[in-house]
Order: structure tokens, then C-alpha cells, then sequence
């Protein structure tokens, strides 16, 4: 391959992520989206899960935009929207499906020029397309465990300053002062939509579906059934707190017991490939003949295949659940 067609690649591919950054929402536009999004989500009294920010006439549709809205009426773009929503990502959907089109075909393309492989390039294609989504479900995972490791400390919050005669409001607006992102954030959403008038249920349950943590649902179900029957607030809270965080310790009890199974899987998988990679840097054209023959592609083809449905099954047999 060429130093000229390496450097157009090379040129391609840092244009292309600065119009990735540049089409981003600025900081301060994106707090002004979710003050919007707060004022009128509450007097719309939409009910929970249905969200979104439409600034009519406020200023000019870009392109993104007007395709996030082309697709909305398909099943992949709504759980697309929810996605984003739970990552808090400032990108639309129309941003999120160009990103994936981009970083399809710059994949696609590179692998081709490199590799000459029209079968290979298609794979790289498809991986290429699923980067974004990888990239936004690993910044919910991380927004949620984070979420999860200071929602104990805040119940506890809210349990003492119900025990020193505060009302539930004041409590959840302690909790908001008080605590870390995101967690202060979500009680603030609810704190403000109570003041706009939205029912104490309806917030909870729309912050339930901001941020789908089943620790959060256990809170909400608990402070929703006290609501209903009655009972002692501030042991309901103690307990769940309790529950929580018996649940947290045994989470990481599992994870450090299947440290050594994903570990396995991420050797298992990826010492083919650092291999071959290595033995062409200290030979190179050693493993040519896989790439030209035929059989040698074929048996590329196989033992990606054979590595993928190894680390599928690793990673479902080291996947408990608690």
C-alpha cells in the first residue's frame, strides 16, 4: 500500500472526526436543552418514557435533525432515542446514525485497501457501524454503575431528613445539593418538576425511565406502595438501603469470581490475532498465503468465526445475574 493512499486515509479519517466534533451540542446549549425539556415534558404531563426536545422555531434544523425525525417512525430509532437518553449524550439520533455510517465505511474502506478482501471488508464494515453504539452503551454502563454506587448514600440522606421532620420534597431537594452526578441531576429533574406541578408519581416513575436501574426501581416501587398503603417511611428506606447494598456486595463478590472466565475469554480471543500481528512484524509476508489462497482465507474466515462463538459462549457462561 502506498505512503500517498495511506496519508488520504490517514487525512479522511481526522476530517471526519472533526465534523463529529464539531456537529456536538456545546456545553451550554445542551443545559439549555434540558431546562426546555424539563419545563415541557411537565406541562405536556406526558406519561413515562416519552421524551424528547423540540425547539420549534428556536433555531435552524440542521440535517441531523431532520433525519433523527425521518426515522422516527421506525422500531431501531426509538430504541435508539432511549439509548441516547440513558447514556445522556448530547448527540440526536440523526447525529448517532450518520456517526455509524461513517465509521462503517471508513472501516469498510481501510480494510479493503489493506487487506484486498471484499468478505473481510464487509465484516469490518458491519463492526465498523456498531462502534458508536458500543461507545454510547459504554457511557450508560458507566453513568449507571455510578448512579448505583451513591443511591444507598442518598436514601440514607433522604431517610434522615425525613427523621428530622423535613418534607418529602425538601428531602429530595437535600439529595440534589448534596449528592454526585449523575444521581443529583436525576433529583433535581424530579425536585423541578414537582415545583412546575407534575404529580410526585408521575416524576418518579419519569426518572425511573431515565435511567433504568434496578436498585432505582426498587426505591421507587417502595416510596410509590408506601404512597398507597401507608406505613413508616423512614424504615421502608432503611431496609431498601439495606437491600441495596447487600446487593451491590454480592454483585462484586460474582465479579471478582468470574474475574479469571473473562479473562480467559479476552486471552482466548485476542492472542491470535496479536500473534499473527507480531509474526509479521519480525517476518514479514510470513502469513501471506492466508490472505491470497483461497483455503488460506478460508481458514481466516473459520477461525474468526470459531473466536467469536468462543467468546459469545465465555462471556454468557461468566454473565450472572443478581
Amino acid at each position: 500500500m502506498s505512503p500517498l493512499t495511506i496519508t488520504f486515509f490517514v487525512a479522511l479519517a481526522i476530517s471526519f472526526a472533526t465534523a463529529l466534533v464539531a456537529m456536538r451540542t456545546a456545553s451550554s446549549k445542551k443545559s439549555a436543552r434540558k431546562r426546555l425539556f424539563t419545563i415541557q415534558d411537565s406541562v405536556r404531563s406526558q406519561p413515562a418514557g416519552a421524551y424528547g426536545v423540540e425547539l420549534e422555531g428556536a433555531e435552524e434544523r440542521r440535517y441531523s435533525a431532520r433525519l433523527g425525525d425521518a426515522l422516527e417512525r421506525y422500531g431501531f430509532a426509538k430504541k435508539l432515542k432511549v439509548l441516547l437518553i440513558h447514556a445522556d449524550s448530547g448527540m440526536g439520533v440523526g447525529g448517532a446514525v450518520l456517526a455509524s455510517v461513517g465509521t462503517a465505511l471508513a472501516c469498510g474502506l481501510i480494510c479493503f485497501f489493506i487487506l484486498g478482501s471484499p468478505l473481510l471488508a464487509g465484516a469490518a464494515t458491519i463492526a465498523g457501524s456498531a462502534v458508536p453504539c458500543g461507545v454510547l452503551r459504554f457511557k450508560r454502563n458507566r453513568r449507571m454503575k455510578a448512579f448505583n454506587a451513591a443511591l444507598p448514600e442518598a436514601i440514607d440522606l433522604m431517610s434522615r431528613s425525613l427523621l428530622a421532620g423535613h418534607s418529602m420534597g425538601s428531602s429530595i431537594e437535600l439529595i440534589a445539593e448534596q449528592s454526585p452526578e449523575p444521581l443529583a441531576f436525576e433529583f433535581v429533574q424530579v425536585y423541578q418538576q414537582q415545583r412546575l406541578g407534575l404529580q410526585f408519581r408521575d416524576a418518579l416513575l419519569q426518572m425511573g425511565s431515565r435511567m433504568p436501574s434496578r436498585d432505582l426501581q426498587f426505591l421507587i416501587t417502595a416510596i410509590l406502595v408506601q404512597k398507597e398503603t401507608g406505613g413508616d417511611l423512614t424504615e421502608i428506606l432503611a431496609r431498601a438501603s439495606h437491600v441495596i447494598r447487600e446487593r451491590i456486595h454480592i454483585e462484586g463478590e460474582v465479579r471478582t469470581r468470574t474475574a479469571q472466565g473473562r479473562l480467559t475469554g479476552w486471552v482466548l480471543g485476542l492472542l491470535p490475532v496479536v500473534m499473527l500481528v507480531l509474526i509479521n512484524l519480525v517476518s514479514p509476508g510470513y502469513s501471506s498465503v492466508l490472505f491470497h489462497d483461497p483455503i488460506g482465507q478460508k481458514l481466516l474466515y473459520a477461525g474468526g468465526t470459531l473466536i467469536l462463538i468462543g467468546g459469545l459462549i465465555i462471556r454468557k457462561v461468566v454473565d450472572v445475574q443478581v
